[in-house]
């Protein structure tokens, strides 16, 4: 034990964690923290908002497979960062946000900047906490680290009153704790991997369904080598792409409203389907009671998600390389069917769509500058996505080679992460490069963070396709209301070449596809950040996309 002050305690229990970068921004109610900061190792990334705080600590997590963590102060600090721990927490990312705190003494009367972020937060993370004294933090910081990482990974607040943040008192470190009713069980029960791996091996129709969740425990080794085994097709989920090699010839695209041809159909006429840490949300479902025709194997560390959605003929609750691993096992000692016919349908699909899709009309086409960057960029660069169509159009057309290198919010659809998140992405992975691919509206949203980006020294690569309105909102309006455009049209400003320059960025707007492949290979040799603003038609629509409400193979390919 030694005596030290909390905000003291603070930065040993960070260093005894491994924390090495920290993004946040200062505020009243944590200057004694900042304070002891000032004496550390760790890196300070200044944030321009608190929500670009939490999206930077969350690509971070993402990028480095680590725990990402940020700083708020209270009352507004700490309530701009509820978007960005809401979209790591429902996309099990793994991030510790700190907030500040008025004194014990003053909670509950409404002091300056006080929020009741405990309570604000409470649905919205996996755990959180209130520390009263200094001796309480060391614990605090270790348990939240623990929390975040482990099981079904997600996002945990401490919150400090400012008297526990600058009282002295002996202070212990732990080197472990525990908890009551927090168990994790990475181990599936063998008998259920047994009647799994007998379906499996029986199946004609066999598809798996690859979620975030193989991502996150480092199995895509093991799903590439069991889809090999059984020779099934493998979708992925938008949290799963990059499970498996873009390319890969059991690779079927993202399964869902705007997943490809080949995977819906395979999806919905599996006789067998197993999925693996996804919770089956209705971005990937469609309507539920057309989902599919299999005998559904769920695999997932949290027990929750089965049957959430869509019932299972089989759960198998526990670490996804573990099961996947256990049922790699079993099925080398069994004979599997041949498939064949199976194979042959995939062909055919393919060869379907090649005949109905269509990509018409002048100008830059979206699909085209997915091709044309993934040409340009190293296999191992990052991608993030900002979300409508610009997040789509990624990831329908850019391939991805490896996990962790393709990230985007998913379950909460947050437009304006990309950008700050590619930062975070950028921090954990410096010597690779970073893009963002944006859209216009989604990026205005947290352009802010390029002042961040350049004061800092995280150069990335922003692509804006430009339509000058909100692009996925207005394609609904387009497609199924009508054309009655309502609040979409997003005229031309700012001029985002001039904006990044004034942030001391670069900025180009390139005419074509041979400019634009110029812009890239320049922004990749740059030593600050690069927007790259490509203006696009502003009624292009994003394809194929099943219509909301409907079953999968109801895919539509043009409006």
């Amino acid at each position: 034990m030694a005596e030290m002050s909390g905000a003291e305690a603070f930065v040993k229990a960070l260093e005894g964690e491994g924390v090495e970068t920290l993004f946040g921004v200062p505020g009243g109610a944590v200057i004694p923290l900042c304070d002891a900061l000032y004496e550390s190792e760790i890196r300070f990334v200044l944030a321009r908002h608190e929500q670009g705080a939490a999206h930077m600590a969350d690509g971070y997590a993402r990028a480095s497979g680590r725990v990402g963590v940020c700083l708020a102060t209270s009352g507004p600090g700490a309530t701009n960062l509820v978007t960005g721990i809401t979209t790591a927490n429902i996309d099990s990312s793994p991030v510790v946000a700190f907030t500040g705190q008025v004194p014990t003494s003053m909670i509950g009367t409404d002091a300056f900047q006080e929020v009741d972020i405990i309570g604000v937060t409470a649905s919205i993370t996996k755990h959180n906490i209130q520390v009263t004294r200094p001796r309480e933090i060391p614990p605090a910081v270790k348990a939240a680290f623990y929390i975040a990482s482990t099981g079904r990974r997600g996002v945990v607040l401490v919150d400090l009153p400012k008297d526990a943040q600058t009282s002295v008192e002996e202070v212990e470190f732990p080197e472990r704790v525990e908890f009551k009713g927090y168990r994790i069980h990475p181990d599936p029960d063998p008998r259920r991997l047994d009647r799994a791996a007998t379906l499996l091996a029986s199946a004609e129709r066999p598809v798996i369904l690859a979620g975030g969740g193989v991502i996150a425990s480092d199995a895509c080794g093991e799903l590439l080598e069991l889809a090999e085994l059984l020779m099934a097709p493998v979708a992925t989920t938008l949290m799963g792409k990059g499970a498996i090699p873009s390319g890969h010839p059991l690779y079927v695209g993202m399964c869902g409203m705007h997943g490809t041809w080949e995977a819906n159909h395979l999806v919905s006429e599996a006789d067998s389907l197993l999925v693996v840490g996804s919770r089956l949300s209705d971005r990937t479902t469609g309507r539920v009671e057309e989902f599919t025709e299999a005998k559904l194997i769920h695999v997932d560390i949290d027990a929750s998600e089965f049957d959430k959605n869509v019932e299972s003929w089989m759960r198998v609750r526990g670490d996804a390389k573990l099961a996947l691993r256990g049922l790699i096992e079993r099925l080398r000692h069994i004979s599997t069917r041949e498939h064949s016919g199976w194979l042959g349908r995939l062909e055919e699909l393919r060869g379907q769509y090649r005949e109905v899709k269509r990509e018409e009309g002048e100008g830059v086409k979206p699909p085209d500058l997915m091709r044309a960057l993934r040409r340009l960029l190293p296999r191992d660069a990052i991608v993030t996505t900002e979300v409508g169509q610009c997040q789509m159009w990624a990831a329908l057309h850019l391939d991805v080679y490896a996990p962790r290198t393709f990230l985007s919010s998913g379950g909460l659809g947050t437009m304006g992460w990309g950008f700050p998140a590619a930062i975070g992405a950028k921090a954990a992975k410096p010597d690779v490069p970073v893009v963002d691919i944006a859209g216009d509206g989604s990026f205005g949203m947290t352009e802010n963070n390029l002042a961040t980006s350049v004061e800092e020294g995280l150069p990335v690569i922003v692509l804006i396709l430009n339509n000058r309105v909100l692009g996925m909102v207005a394609q609904w309006q387009r497609l199924f209301y009508g054309r009655r455009y309502f609040g979409v049209h997003l005229g031309d400003s700012p001029d985002f070449v001039k904006l990044a320059e004034a942030y001391g960025a670069v900025g180009v707007r390139p005419g074509s596809i041979g400019e634009f492949e110029a812009a890239v290979k320049e922004a990749m040799r740059s030593e600050v950040a690069i927007v790259i603003d490509v203006p696009i038609d502003s009624e292009e629509n994003v394809f194929p996309m099943v219509p909301p409400g409907r079953g999968l193979r109801e895919i539509l390919v043009e409006g």
